[in-house]
């Protein structure tokens, strides 16, 4: 079983300029096939991992949906600031 928390964690860290206060958690989700997944930075760092109309979300959404195909699960991704 895949870790996607630590995959997430992983692949935003490196983007903010804050990497020590973004963190990522797994939240329980109404529906049994899907993976909630939270990512908490500051205002400046969500506006960095969000990107111009979102293609930045996006491109990290795209990145973890393949390693959901493992689970069979549908992954989604919120942006929190702190």
């Amino acid at each position: 079983m895949i870790d996607l928390e630590k995959v997430l964690t992983d692949l935003v860290k490196p983007i903010c300029s804050e990497p020590e206060s973004v963190k990522v958690k797994q939240m329980e989700s109404i529906n049994e096939n899907e993976i909630l997944l939270y990512v908490y930075a500051p205002n400046e760092d969500i506006a960095r991992l969000i990107g111009k109309q979102g293609t930045m979300a996006n491109s990290i959404r795209q990145m973890l949906q393949v390693a959901s195909r493992i689970e069979n699960k549908r992954i989604s991704i919120k942006f929190e600031s702190l």
